[in-house]
């Protein structure tokens, strides 16, 4: 090309400002905010104090408030905003962005309604750009602070993706390829509902024992749903997979774990919800998850327990009651 690479990044919520900051080092980089405060701090003292309290963002990164300013001229688009926006964002960038721009998403979530996953929606409102996913076992904190990690940025196209690579590593974080878009933009949303289960359980005090058996018994659940769906068994034993689901669930900082705690607590959705100051894509997710698996004839026991709790329908002691009755069989077998 010749010009540098240009990278827009939407949401400037911590993974996405994370997003952002590592790729600002590999390419000139502006991240779109909503929030002129915000904007206005990343471009001034290079922070992000409302999601990464006390953490320096690269000083190369720049910040604006109009998506006509950020999109307009991008090679790369990554779209870091919550699930249940995606698709209205998507349309208002349609008339801004070039032909052929990759776009790369970074949400966890599934749309509410037609049960689409983010490429999907990406498909149906930016047709003929190349889709993808960046997800892993990230704690956007840990990530901004330098300590090592691992993501996966998964497109149907190798080619396009090893080109993509390096515009997202940096020496200590790694960025793998995989063309199993399905599975590994599966892993989030999935493993985000047994988060939850996986903090009602801390909550609870039920005990290491009882936290490993919801952990695996809850990928077995995501890799059953994840294969109907189209995804490859394989990816879910990876990052995307046991990886993501391991650092959701066992991370303090973990948003969804931090949900389930609050279940555990006695609060109920409506209040957890007003008292956090960033999307827990889980809660949202989990009536999309059983849509999908009574569609496809899947046994889910856990997710539906935690469906439940979101719902008000039953408190975090009583779902794990429920799990309780539940009957054994073979290990790799439902139940």
């Amino acid at each position: 090309m010749s010009r540098p690479i240009r990278i827009a990044v939407l949401g400037a919520g911590s993974w996405g400002t994370t997003v952002a900051s590592l790729a600002s080092r590999n390419a000139d980089t502006v991240l779109w905010a909503r929030s002129t405060e915000t904007v206005e701090q990343i471009n001034r003292e290079h922070r992000n104090d409302k999601y990464l309290t006390g953490l320096a963002l690269n000083p190369g990164l720049r910040a604006t408030i109009s998506l006509d300013e950020a999109v307009r001229d991008c090679d790369v688009l990554v779209v870091g905003v919550p699930s249940h926006s995606f698709r209205e964002t998507l349309k208002s960038i349609a008339p801004l962005i070039r032909p052929w721009v990759p776009v790369i998403s970074l949400a966890k979530g599934l749309e509410q309604g037609s049960q689409k996953r983010m490429t999907q929606i990406i498909h149906d409102e930016l047709p003929g750009h190349p889709a993808g996913s960046l997800a892993g076992p990230n704690i956007a904190r840990e990530v901004l602070q330098g300590m090592a990690a691992a993501a996966v940025l998964a497109m149907p196209d190798v080619d396009v993706a090893q080109a993509l690579k390096p515009l997202f590593g940096s020496p200590v974080f790694r960025v793998y390829t995989n063309r199993d878009v399905i599975g590994c933009e599966l892993g989030g949303p999935l493993k985000n509902v047994i988060a939850i289960s996986a903090g009602m359980a801390s909550g609870l005090g039920v005990g290491e024992n009882t936290r490993a058996m919801v952990i695996t018994r809850g990928l077995a659940e995501i890799t059953r749903l994840g294969v109907a769906l189209g995804g490859s068994a394989e990816t879910f034993s990876g990052l995307t997979g046991l990886g993501d689901l391991l650092t959701t669930c066992m991370s303090p900082m973990s948003r969804n774990r931090q949900v389930g705690e609050r279940y555990a607590q006695g609060m109920k959705t409506a209040e957890i919800v007003q008292s956090m100051n960033m999307v827990a894509e889980g809660i949202k997710t989990s009536s999309v998850v059983m849509e999908l698996a009574t569609r496809l004839g899947i046994e889910m026991p856990i997710a539906a327990e935690v469906a439940a709790v979101v719902k008000g329908e039953r408190g975090a002691k009583l779902a794990f009651r429920g799990l309780r009755r539940l009957e054994t069989g073979a290990e790799h077998e439902v139940g």
